[in-house]
């Protein structure tokens, strides 16, 4: 089995880091045990040129990075293979209303995205962003992707964020068939985003039959594998389309705790309100202090288009892991700062020690992890395996956050009774 994190973005992209070129990419990808790696932005000719200079075949419809591109510090291991893919912001007008869709595009080869990027340049600007927008129906776009190359697969992106999706509240569609008419047999996988998990999108019947796939859309590298794929298949692109689109070989997905998403509940950032589905309805859907509408968060939008009631699962459903990133667990449970030297520190000793981020948090030793990192860490990641978390949401743009251990439970678990001088009681749970 390896992870396969499809959706990512490259420095030609809006608002992302410097540092999101391959070099990089693959460093992080095998920092995080990453098998699998989209290369993002294919349809930027600048980014196609370094594709086509770095990377060199390695199976069928993947590559991985020339050796003298690689870094030093590049670990020993596995080489993460790249398979072409890129996101399209489709921004169009539909039964009198103006949509905003992204949509994720899989590509066979170099070769194919040369091909399409030649399409999509005679319908808008592809040159001054890595995720270009096109004033192109969705469905027009599935059209021109099945007659340019059939072995492409284009999978409706980040499915339930409020502004730019298939089912955004602000504007969006109820149905598949709605956003892609005759051509929605072409479809078959969605992107959950951060913000949903697989049981919220099980209530849906309008995605019964789909696979829900998840991925990061990082726009940093460090931010490869927030969400990601198990694939249970050989890392060949034919293998990846036949598990996407059968769902043989696709062993499930990593997760966001949707709360984590800064999409999950409604509100308004900067009136500093955040609302479940319920309060917002019961305010007509106004902020209590500013009196604007509300931004409709995830959760209210599954809520208005689920058929089911939650804690439904479908037969055929496949099995998924919520996690967080490790440098949160390791905040979460030392209360040191995420982005702080500390964390960073802890961080770097489990990586050398241990081995990829991926293996700390889903299979090391907790034992091994308590030698190396301490009895904090140890204990955040147990919890954390076990779902043992507490959620503050996220809304209107602003992330969630998770929490593992109390002040007094860190006090404790540092220093255990007998340790020193003086006894302090373990909190009751």
């Amino acid at each position: 089995m390896y992870i396969a994190d499809l959706h990512i973005h490259s420095r030609f992209s809006r608002a992302t880091s410097r540092d999101c070129g391959l070099p990089h990419l693959d460093w992080w990808s095998r920092r995080k045990g990453i098998g699998l790696v989209g290369t993002g932005d294919f349809t930027h000719p600048a980014w196609r040129a370094e594709l086509r200079e770095q990377l060199v075949p390695a199976g069928e419809g993947v590559y991985a990075l020339r050796e003298e591109f690689r870094l030093p510090e590049s670990r020993a291991g596995e080489i993460p293979r790249f398979v072409v893919t890129g996101e399209i912001s489709s921004i169009y007008k539909r039964d009198g209303k103006t949509r905003r869709v992204h949509n994720l595009i899989l590509l066979p080869s170099l070769e194919a995205a040369d091909v399409l990027s030649a399409r999509l340049e005679a319908v808008g600007n592809i040159r001054s962003d890595g995720r270009p927008i096109l004033g192109l129906d969705s469905r027009d776009l599935l059209e021109m992707i099945l007659e340019t190359c059939p072995g492409a697969e284009l999978i409706p992106a980040h499915i339930w964020t409020p502004h730019f999706s298939m089912f955004g509240a602000f504007t969006g569609f109820e149905t598949v068939e709605a956003c892609f008419g005759d051509l929605a047999p072409h479809i078959h996988a969605i992107e959950t985003g951060l913000s949903s998990d697989p049981p919220m999108n099980w209530r849906v019947t309008a995605l019964d039959g789909l696979t829900l796939v998840s991925n990061s859309d990082a726009h940093s590298p460090a931010k490869l594998g927030r969400e990601a794929n198990l694939l249970e298949t050989e890392r060949t692109y034919p293998a990846l389309l036949r598990a996407i689109r059968t769902g043989e070989g696709f062993g499930g997905t990593i997760e966001f705790f949707p709360e984590e998403g800064k999409y999950h509940l409604d509100g308004h950032r900067s009136c500093g309100v955040c609302l479940t589905p319920a309060e917002t309805a019961a305010r007509g859907g106004l902020c209590p202090v500013c009196g604007k509408k509300l931004t409709v968060g995830v959760e209210h939008r599954v809520e208005e288009l689920a058929a089911r009631p939650a804690g439904f699962r479908p037969q055929e459903a496949k099995p998924f892991e919520s996690l967080a990133p490790l440098p949160e667990v390791i905040a979460a449970s030392t209360g040191f700062s995420a982005a702080g030297k500390k964390t960073a520190a802890v961080y770097e000793t489990l990586l050398r020690e241990l081995g990829p981020e991926f293996h700390i948090l889903r299979e090391a030793p907790v034992e091994d992890i308590a030698q190396v990192a301490g009895p904090l860490t140890a204990e955040g990641i147990r919890r954390l395996r076990q779902g043992q978390v507490e959620l503050r949401a996220g809304f209107d743009g602003a992330y969630g956050t998770v929490a593992l251990l109390s002040p007094e439970e860190r006090t404790w678990l540092a220093e255990p009774p007998g340790a020193g001088e003086t006894t302090i009681k373990r909190p009751r749970r």
